[in-house]
């Protein structure tokens, strides 16, 4: 197909209903034109970032809804809005292994059109590194202290599956996949530029892995080692084989 073509077909006239409520002609025109990237793979990664901005931006507009249902103790609709911001999650994790199919090289000539840009500098990003605190707020006021409920007892001493407990896996996986996605971006960093290069701010790349050890909610964490500790002292953190002795 003669590229100039589909290159024209592609934008669209923008005068349908459905271009008109999507508002694809401008949505289309958000990457640059084709004759001005530097090499093939440019769409690509603009697209990719773009689309995880838009993740972003539905993943932060959900979590104020979590967090007005969590002040109504709706744990129905908490959990239910925390499957689409988990779904969303799994999403943006698994479209960073497009960017895989990119050279190191590839990346080196788009890299030089990103000026000092880099991505620490996201806004759905810096957003949701600071959403996390009045979702934690709400959970501790209306589902523990207001119950006089405690990690502890949803998790073991009064563990009944109930409300908070299953609010407070939710948060737990919504804290875990969000290490993930650091976890895919930081494996991609190392297969696109190396381990010990400096990123475009100068800094080593190693010092965002600093971001990888940081937990939203340590409580929900510390919980499980509470726990598995409190078994060991009581049955042995070391035990016979099932196999007997030999």
């Amino acid at each position: 197909m003669n590229r100039e073509h589909f290159y024209a077909l592609m934008g669209g006239e923008g005068t349908l209903d459905y271009e008109l409520y999507l508002n694809t002609k401008t949505l289309l025109s958000c990457q640059g034109k084709f004759e001005t990237m530097c090499n093939r793979d440019e769409l690509q990664f603009q697209i990719v970032h773009q689309i995880e901005e838009l993740w972003m931006k539905l993943i932060a507009y959900t979590l104020l809804d979590i967090d007005e249902y969590l002040q109504q103790e709706n744990t129905n609709r908490v959990i239910t809005l925390f499957r689409r911001v988990h779904l969303a999650q799994r999403l943006m994790n698994e479209q960073l292994a497009l960017l895989e199919t990119m050279s190191p090289k590839e990346y080196q000539e788009i890299r030089k059109r990103l000026g000092n840009g880099s991505g620490q500098e996201s806004p759905g990003f810096r957003v949701l590194l600071k959403m996390y605190q009045p979702l934690w707020h709400s959970f501790q006021t209306h589902y523990l202290d207001k119950h006089g409920l405690t990690i502890e007892k949803i998790y073991d001493s009064e563990y009944s599956h109930g409300d908070a407990y299953v609010v407070a896996e939710a948060l737990a996986e919504f804290d875990e996949l969000f290490q993930k996605f650091r976890y895919a971006h930081m494996q991609l960093i190392y297969r696109s530029i190396g381990f010990a290069a400096k990123s475009l701010k100068g800094r080593p790349v190693e010092i965002l892995e600093e971001g990888m050890r940081q937990k939203f909610f340590p409580e929900l964490w510390e919980i499980r080692t509470q726990m598995t500790d409190k078994w060991g002292a009581e049955y042995g953190i070391k035990r016979d084989s099932l196999g007997g002795h030999h």
